[in-house]
């Protein structure tokens, strides 16, 4: 059953990736385009199943299910453009991060049992206190690009948005401190800030990666970067922090390195620009792994399953979860 579903634009490259879905996707735009009100914004190739739509119209359109994506969408936004028959519709919340205020005894927003919680990791539904709420994971997915891993660029890459503004969760001061030791090169949104190369066009990333010795994730407190699952199918090995998620997609000297010591971390860097055989093995081993864990068809089927099944109430919410 193909179904429109309203969601709100938050994360640009999950969005490219949920959109994949055969689904009809209408974003909400508004003049400026403030936050969540961007529609389809440059850098991504949209398909036809995506479609703009101005806020003050949404009202007046049919829709089969409501996708929350933050805290303001559901707070404030579902409030200011949708009427109350369309906030009585199948409603899912997708939470893309683990809580920020307390890591183990943050109570989530969502507390009803009528909406699906969808989690992106299982790191994330360990740690937020969900109440009654139903929850289930849904793990990334990325399409496989028609790239070859060269890895003849003898640095590693770091990819990440706004990371001189976003502190040391995302690890800004890492990045700096290896950089100062370690050939790195950082592509992203204000990147030149940091001595980076400056934003990459999404559909350019994996070949423009694919090029560099490894990929380096300073992030400290995340779910998963979608970067890293990306990076990963593009054949690159990861180097990154042994937090959150990454612990259980990154088996050490197999699909790259992960640890806690930040002194280990630049000794594997070393080695990995050392000796490119080394990195093209572990890269061929994070590049299965992406394929087996984060392919698109998988997580295709997934949000179809939690489509369908929300906004045709055949099951109640509590059983879905041990559906997924």
């Amino acid at each position: 059953m193909r179904l429109k579903i309203l969601t709100w634009h938050v994360h640009g490259n999950y969005l490219y990736y949920l959109t994949q879905s055969p689904h009809e996707f209408y974003l909400p735009v508004k003049p400026g385009k403030p936050e969540g009100y961007g529609g389809r914004l440059g850098g991504f190739s949209w398909g036809d199943n995506v479609h703009d739509i101005a806020a003050d119209a949404v009202r007046y359109q049919d829709f089969d299910c409501i996708l929350f994506q933050s805290r303001r969408n559901y707070e404030q936004d579902q409030f200011d453009i949708l009427s109350e028959k369309q906030q009585q519709l199948p409603r899912l919340y997708l939470e893309h991060d683990p809580p920020r205020e307390h890591p183990t005894d943050t109570r989530h927003v969502v507390d009803n049992s009528d909406v699906l919680l969808v989690h992106v990791t299982h790191f994330n539904d360990l740690m937020w206190d969900c109440g009654e709420t139903p929850t289930c994971v849904i793990e990334h997915g990325v399409t496989a690009p028609e790239t070859t891993y060269m890895g003849a660029i003898p640095k590693g890459i770091v990819v990440a948005n706004g990371l001189r503004t976003r502190g040391r969760r995302l690890g800004g001061d890492l990045f700096q401190k290896v950089s100062r030791s370690i050939p790195l090169d950082l592509v992203g949104m204000d990147s030149e800030s940091l001595g980076g190369l400056g934003e990459i066009p999404h559909a350019q990333l994996s070949s423009f990666q694919s090029r560099y010795r490894f990929f380096f994730h300073p992030v400290r407190y995340t779910s998963l970067g979608l970067a890293v699952c990306e990076a990963m199918m593009a054949g690159l090995p990861i180097v990154g922090l042994a937090t959150t998620e990454l612990v259980t997609v990154i088996q050490n000297g197999v699909s790259g390195y992960v640890d806690t010591n930040l002194e280990c971390l630049m000794e594997r860097m070393q080695e990995l620009i050392a000796s490119p055989e080394t990195a093209m093995r572990l890269g061929q081993a994070a590049k299965e792994q992406a394929r087996s864990r984060f392919s698109i068809q998988r997580f295709v089927r997934d949000w179809n399953t939690a489509f369908e099944q929300a906004s045709s109430r055949r099951v109640g919410i509590s059983n879905l979860v041990n559906i997924l």
